[in-house]
């Protein structure tokens, strides 16, 4: 190739910004690329260059440059590896066949060459424009790059690329482009931690494709910097001093939100940009040994608890529980001067290079712990644990072959499914939707009828059969491969049995109303106990289905409560009226009896816990003490019949404030953080108080009893409608 045959060169300020580029690459890889690295590829480049390859690509980019490029951002963003930066640099010269396999075997090791042709074959793969289902399109690449390390040069060339198409000439493919970075790429750094990259390929991608919405919201944003600016330092300042008053050693920095997180936030709330309430984010980063990161994280944020009205809604603890990419931050949001909210982080150091850098920052720490959102990445997690040297060189000896464990199947419209290798027809018909594959009773695969067991192969043509007969059986769990499709068979397992409680459950109430029985829940649950059985559910699952028969019980039930009565029982001149001091006195809230009748003691009687606002009755019991019972208690009828000449009555005094107990009882699904949704809303109700919370949790479903001090009926009765409002609660009802 002459001099004729390449095409446009390097204007002045391209050949000014490439020769910038070199010498920040020769400061930033000092470290790591030796003399003689920097000799052979600075010969080779020169040449290539120069002579052998076109000065541009086919979108009349600068080859030179944008390797260049990609190399130093490498090594700003994510990290400065050897290996990694020489493949970046010689990938366009092996491309273009200057440089061959033998050549970079030879002189550069089977590491560079393997990574070399990983990003060339991603690079294939990706310019078919292919990405219309996303994670399909990740899946594939996945399984095509077989190396972690080419997935992040690939994220990090396609930055490069968005950084260097504004105002490209050729609109279609600057939004195609923008179209893959924000649904693939972005996605990726997301997964791996890449934050600042996947903030910076969303705006790039809102500008390219919608650029008059991103122009309107940077302007705004930039006609209003001086005033908010000016408010976080207002608002930063005496968070600092009272953080110096404690001894912290720290780092506070402010910032607006990205342009693309304002536009999500304002298309999900329609409102425009003064309606977004929390634009600003304050970071306080933390300098503190690891022992001490979640204390001193959490004493920080009293802090700025105790200075500002915190939003307990908004509040994201991801130390406790990091994200699956190993993210750890604490945020919360606070109502700031001039009734502005705001959002601020705490996180320490680690935790900070971590949110920055990603999963290539992990090596630096031992015991980081952190789950995968993908599999493969579980096997990298556990190495960067315990490393010792960079994430890059330990990755050099994994070899990551995801097609191994997963396999690509079509339905007959085309549409391509991403399973883990040995899933079955089961498996598939739970990944399309629980429906169907509550009702699956097999498949045509290729054209062949086959049964639920049989295990999908790649490049199958799957189509589920069912039938609205079918229902999920408890060894269909033995025939599913993947967690997901267990979880649901659990599930459906779960509802089934539920669904045959409320008919055991309803049984048992339609004969106890026929014998004119009011069931007391807590002798009940004692009784079922004394059976042997561990969960309500299970034993009125049994009564549905006609294991346990509703009148047998009911006799054991009616021969328990006459027992507890007639230890009770005592004549009518055998009793007297007890005005212990111990006891609580009737001019708090209480009224009984006549008003001639003073220095009535009584107490509420734990069969029905009546509250402030119940319709009441009292009864004098055998120590002379009046028990106060719901006129609705389930003993209500049983008393007023036999011991009539020892009621008495009682009515509220009207003075409200004392907080009496009340039992709840939830049941719903046991998903993650239900249990602290429900206590969330008790705590947050004024006034109320958890005393005592018991939860039993069996294959995916819970049934908890929460005694809890409210101030009168109308305060529970909101507590129940909203416990009810939870998601994945089925029912909250009063005990």
């Amino acid at each position: 190739m002459t001099d004729t045959d390449i095409t446009l060169r390097l204007t002045p300020d391209e050949l000014k910004e490439t020769l910038r580029l070199a010498d920040d690459l020769r400061r930033r890889g000092a470290d790591i690329l030796s003399p003689e690295d920097m000799r052979d590829i600075e010969a080779l480049a020169l040449d290539a260059y120069g002579h052998k390859l076109p000065a541009r690509d086919a979108k009349n980019l600068p080859l030179c440059r944008q390797a260049l490029l990609s190399a130093v951002t490498f090594a700003e963003m994510v990290d400065p590896d050897r290996n990694i930066l020489l493949a970046i640099l010689l990938q366009p010269m092996h491309n273009a066949r200057i440089i061959d396999d033998d050549f970079v075997l030879k002189r550069w090791g089977d590491d560079i060459l393997s990574i070399i042709s990983g990003i060339e074959a991603v690079t294939r793969f990706s310019n078919r424009n292919n990405a219309t289902n996303q994670d399909n399109f990740r899946g594939l690449m996945l399984a095509l790059a077989r190396d972690i390390r080419v997935i992040i040069v690939m994220i990090v060339q396609n930055l490069v690329l968005m950084r260097s198409i504004n105002h490209h000439p050729d609109d279609i493919w600057v939004r195609n482009v923008a179209f893959e970075a924000n649904y693939l790429y972005a996605q990726l750094a997301h997964r791996l931690g890449l934050y600042k990259i996947k903030g910076e390929l969303e705006d790039l991608s809102l500008k390219y494709t919608n650029r008059e919405i991103y122009t309107q919201i940077a302007h705004k944003l930039n006609a209003t910097k001086r005033s908010r600016d000016q408010y976080i330092k207002e608002f930063i300042e005496p968070l600092r001093k009272r953080l110096e008053q404690e001894d912290f050693e720290f780092e506070i920095k402010g910032r607006t939100k990205s342009i693309s997180s304002i536009w999500n936030k304002m298309k999900k709330q329609k409102v425009d940009l003064p309606g977004i309430y929390d634009l600003f984010a304050i970071r306080v980063i933390i300098d503190t040994p690891r022992d001490r990161e979640k204390t001193d994280c959490w004493k920080a944020y009293a802090i700025l608890a105790d200075m500002y009205t915190a939003n307990p809604a908004r509040m994201k603890d991801w130390i406790t529980l990091p994200k699956s990419n190993g993210y750890e931050s604490l945020h919360a949001t606070v109502m700031g001067p001039g009734n502005k909210w705001v959002e601020v982080q705490f996180r320490t150091r680690r935790m900070d290079l971590v949110a920055e850098k990603g999963l290539a920052a992990h090596w630096r720490y031992k015991g980081v712990k952190g789950d995968s959102t993908d599999q493969w990445m579980a096997n990298i997690r556990d190495i960067l644990e315990t490393a010792e040297a960079g994430p890059m060189q330990l990755m050099r000896n994994i070899n990551l072959d995801p097609t191994a464990k997963e396999v690509f199947a079509f339905t007959p419209k085309g549409d391509l499914f991403r399973l883990s290798a040995g899933a079955t027809v089961l498996d598939f018909a739970f990944h399309i939707h629980t429906n169907v594959g509550a009702k699956c009773t097999g498949a045509i695969i290729n054209g062949a009828h086959r049964k639920l067991n049989y295990q999908i192969q790649n490049g199958d043509t799957v189509e589920i059969l069912t039938s609205n007969n079918q229902e999920p059986r408890l060894e269909w769990l033995q025939i599913v491969k993947s967690a997901r499709a267990r979880n649901k068979i659990k599930q459906c397992l779960n509802e089934q049995k539920q669904r045959m409680a409320d008919l055991g459950r309803e049984a048992l109430m339609r004969r106890a109303k026929n014998r004119k029985i009011e069931l007391d829940e807590t002798l009940m649950m004692k009784l079922i106990k004394k059976q042997g059985y561990k969960f309500n559910l299970e034993f009125f699952a049994d009564m549905g289905a006609d294991k346990i028969d509703p009148g047998r019980f009911l006799n054991t039930y009616v021969e328990e409560l006459n027992r507890e009565h007639t230890e009770e029982h005592v004549s009518a001149e055998g009793f007297k009226i007890n005005t212990a001091e111990t006891e609580q006195q009737s001019h708090d809230v209480l009224a009984i009896g006549e008003k001639s009748i003073n220095g009535l003691s009584y107490r509420f009687a734990k069969c029905c816990n009546p509250i402030y606002g119940d319709r009441v009755f009292g009864f004098i019991s055998s120590d002379g003490i009046v028990k106060i019972h719901k006129e609705d208690c389930p003993n209500a009828a049983n008393i007023k019949e036999r011991y009539p000449y020892r009621l008495i009555n009682a009515t509220w005094s009207g003075k409200t404030g004392n907080v009496l107990p009340a039992t709840i009882r939830v049941i719903g699904n046991d998903d993650i953080g239900i249990v602290a949704n429900i206590t969330g809303i008790i705590s947050h109700e004024q006034g109320a108080v958890l005393r005592n919370i018991s939860i039993d949790s069996n294959d995916g479903m819970f049934q908890g009893f929460l005694v809890v001090g409210v101030v009168d009926n109308r305060q529970l009765t909101s507590i129940l409608k909203k416990i009810k409002g939870v998601k994945g609660v089925k029912d909250a009802i009063r005990m």
